[in-house]
């Protein structure tokens, strides 16, 4: 037995991840009922890495700020440009696209039990109120902006604290990173259990209906991924953008497709990005800053979403709209929640701004929860991948400009 796991385990991750998905389709077609037992495993996966994301977030932003230097640089201001930029053109890739391709919905029956904001005030009031808010709080709700600010206010206060207590943060930081090098190597069973879970509830057919709306999200997303990403890692990196592109595509986007969830996604992408050799000073803020505000996904799916209900309303657009709808649209999605559906909720406030009453603008949310499976697993997938690759392209157009060799692979 400890043979076959010691082989199991020299397999690479992205590799047994298929496996799992694949043993999770055919379980899924074959015996749903006898099988459904799987389904904790995708439980439990998740809630793991949900558990231990604000407890590795808090301690390594304290441990790599009560490290730094005076005069030590850092890429977040890169970085938070490059998350300003990536959600902007994807907002306005999706606003073409659906002029180009409309869509006319069925509306569908208002989402229940949800509120959605009243402006984009109360949004940005909503982001204010989560820097203040309690530390144990935070931790227990998995609130990243309000479990950063405390931890870079912790590091700064801790910057002058003996070394024996930065030795202590260290020895716990690396403690909580074998936590979660531990449950990631577990990805292979928890994604066989949530793509069972997926296929055995939901099935395709519910998808049919929403096709052509489908394509459109889906195909903006993937030409953000593979065309525009790209252009804007060229534009930094001056080199083929697509071997670091596809890795992390491959290595955080899959992930982040099954869990459908930006935060839950945090410990793996912090893997990946030890994996890629970056700043760990740099990559344990900006990594748990990019599940929150880094939604290009989310602008897409409001933009579409948010036209769609447009065209069905046969309402005119003019262009002075359409690119209030772009900046509209980036600013609502970095107040977006890091969790499944979460943008939706967006979508009667760009609804508000064509005169779109509330009723009508729920009814456009139920779609997207009709479509949800696949539109917000391709949404996280977008997100929280393009959060390892905009931290390595910041890195990595620093070193080009120091004249440093820079080295990855797909």
């Amino acid at each position: 037995m400890k043979s076959l796991i010691q082989r199991w385990n020299e397999i690479s991750l992205v590799k047994r991840i298929l496996i799992g998905m694949i043993i999770g389709i055919i379980l899924a077609l074959t015996i749903p009922d006898s099988a459904k037992w799987i389904t904790i495993f995708g439980t439990l996966f998740v809630g793991a890495l949900k558990a231990v994301a604000p407890i590795l977030v808090l301690f390594l932003v304290m441990s790599a700020i009560s490290k730094h230097n005076s005069g030590q640089k850092t890429n977040i201001k890169s970085i938070m440009v490059l998350y300003a930029i990536s959600t902007f053109l994807a907002g306005t890739v999706a606003v073409i696209a659906s002029f180009l391709f409309p869509v006319n919905l069925s509306l569908a029956t208002g989402a229940k039990g949800v509120t959605p904001p009243g402006g984009i005030t109360e949004v940005l009031k909503t982001l204010l109120v989560n820097i203040v808010d309690n530390p144990i709080h935070a931790l227990l709700n998995a609130n990243y902006i309000g479990i950063l600010t405390w931890a870079i206010l912790l590091g700064i206060a801790l910057r002058n604290a003996a070394d024996s207590t930065k030795t202590m943060l260290v020895n716990f930081s690396n403690s909580i990173s074998l936590l979660v090098k531990w449950v990631i190597n577990l990805a292979p069973i928890g994604i066989m259990g949530l793509v069972f879970q997926s296929i055995s509830e939901n099935g395709l057919s519910a998808l049919l209906n929403y096709g052509r709306l489908l394509i459109v999200l889906v195909g903006c997303m993937a030409f953000i991924a593979l065309v525009v990403n790209p252009l804007i890692v060229f534009v930094n990196i001056r080199r083929n953008p697509y071997p670091l592109v596809l890795k992390c595509l491959k290595e955080s986007g899959i992930t982040a497709f099954f869990t459908r969830s930006s935060a839950a996604n945090i410990p793996v992408n912090m893997s990946l990005c030890e994996k890629l050799k970056l700043d760990e000073d740099t990559y344990s803020v900006s990594i748990p800053l990019g599940a929150t505000i880094n939604m290009s996904g989310a602008a897409v799916t409001i933009s579409v979403l948010t036209l769609a209900a447009v065209h069905t309303l046969g309402i005119h657009v003019d262009l002075g709209s359409a690119l209030i709808l772009c900046v509209l649209s980036a600013v609502s999605a970095a107040g977006a929640s890091g969790v499944a559906g979460g943008s939706l909720l967006l979508i009667p406030l760009a609804c508000s701004l064509f005169g779109i009453s509330n009723d009508i603008a729920m009814q456009v949310v139920g779609v997207g929860f009709i479509i949800g499976v696949l539109q917000d697993s391709c949404e996280t997938a977008l997100n929280s991948s393009s959060d390892v690759l905009f931290t390595a392209t910041a890195e990595y157009g620093k070193r080009r400009k120091d004249g440093v060799e820079m080295e990855f692979t797909a």
